[in-house]
This record gives C-alpha cells, structure tokens and sequence, in this order.
C-alpha cells in the first residue's frame, strides 16, 4: 500500500479556500454533531442507506444486541432511525460523517494532499460542484451493489467517495507531478500516476469479490471508492473546459 506524504504545491496559486472549508465542514460535524462518533442517534439519521435510495422510503429498525463470536461479548447495534429529510439528501450528508477518529483523520489527510491542486486547476466553485458530483457518484456506486441482500439496511458514510473523485482527476491532470509517498517502509519521490495508480489498484483488488453483490469487507465501501475515482478521472477534463489558462501536470 502507498502512502502519499507531500506533493509538489509550487505551482499552487491562491488559498484553496474551498478544500480548507471542506476539511473543517467534516472535522466540525464529526466534533459537534457525531459527538466524536458517540451520537448514534444524528449519524443513523443522516447516513446513506441503500435499500432507502432505491425504494424512496425511509426505514426504521429496531436496535439489536448481537455477541462477538472472538471475544463472546455482547454489543448493542443500534438500529436506523427515522431520517427528518428526504432520503435522497443522504447522499449528500453522509459525504460530511465519519465513522470514526482514525476514517475521518485518513479521509483528510488525502484530501489535504490532493485536494488542493485539483481546486487550484477548476476554481473554488467548479472545484465545490465536482467534489459534490463524484461523491453522490461514488455513493451510488455502493447503493447499486448493495441494494438488495444483507447490506440493504447497512448504512454507508464517510467523504471517501469524493476524495476518490478528486483523486481520479488528480491522475489525469497531474500524473506526472512528483509525489512523496511512503512505499514498502520506504519513503521515496514517484510521479502521481504512481501515488494514486496503486491505490487505486489495491481499492480494484480489494473490491474484486464483493462487486457481486453483498455486503463489503471490512466495512469498506470499495464500490463507492472504485467508483469515485472512476468518475473523477472521466469528469476531469470536462469540468477543465473554458479553463484553459490551467496548466496541469
């Protein structure tokens, strides 16, 4: 697995002023509003639900308490709570919840590394609308595959999605722009074809068996990642059009 660490930014030009709000927006919901992933309550409310977009119908289940079969412990899965907006609209709110310190600190760390020059190639507001776009892609990437089966009612979150989007643009617009990333233990320079290309390849390989259908392992939405990238890299060079003073690389 590649690690990206820092990239070449000298040519950055202007606060990306959007990528910064986008990283606070995630922090300050997870912070405030996920009550640093203790709120069940709100994160149940407003996390994507594929069996919800596919039927239009909000749907509530009760909490069940179900045993570690490692430890023989009992834990209480809480169930999904009535959602106060249109269930489409979780598309969209789910982008801004994490499940946790560690998803939501991995999620920003990447888009703080590529984030910044993908705004600075479209501009704040196309930057904004795209980061949009590939993450509701992404999102219904994993509905699709999961609509029917165990993994209709699991809810699905995290801004991972349109961080694969912009990480998909970042392979067509900047591959060869160098990239430290730690590879093997190793920290070294590699073009950015290299730093995304082989995260995207673990993402592909990591995702072949549960493509079919079926709940994703690990609790990985590998659909809503392979997705995401796949739009990014297809949307790139439209979102670029009437920006031709942009020199990618």
């Amino acid at each position: 697995m590649v690690f990206p660490l820092s990239d070449d930014d000298s040519d950055i030009q202007g606060i990306p002023l959007v990528n910064y709000a986008l990283i606070a927006l995630n922090i300050l919901v997870f912070v405030v509003f996920q009550g640093l992933g203790q709120n069940d309550d709100f994160t149940y409310k407003f996390s994507t639900v594929p069996a919800e977009i596919a039927t239009g119908e909000d749907k509530v289940t009760e909490d069940q308490i179900l045993v570690d079969p490692a430890s023989g412990q009992q834990f209480r899965a809480p169930g999904l709570q009535p959602t106060p907006i249109s269930v489409y609209l979780t598309l969209l709110t789910s982008m801004f919840m994490h499940g946790g310190i560690a998803h939501l600190l991995g999620n920003m760390w990447f888009l703080w590394i590529f984030g910044n020059n993908i705004e600075n190639d479209l501009g704040h507001l196309r930057y904004t609308l795209f980061y949009l776009l590939t993450g509701v892609i992404a999102s219904l990437c994993h509905v699709v595959l999961n609509m029917n089966g165990p993994g209709a009612l699991v809810p699905s979150l995290g801004a991972s999605g349109a961080i694969s989007g912009v990480m998909g643009a970042y392979l067509i617009l900047h591959s060869r722009r160098s990239v430290r990333v730690l590879l093997l233990r190793v920290i070294t320079i590699v073009p950015g074809w290299v730093a995304v290309g082989i995260w995207f390849l673990f993402q592909l390989v990591s995702g072949l068996g549960l493509l079919g259908g079926g709940t994703e392992g690990g609790g990985v939405a590998y659909a809503a990642h392979i997705g995401g990238f796949i739009a990014g890299a297809a949307l790139a060079k439209p979102f670029m059009i009437g920006r031709a003073g942009q020199k990618a690389q």
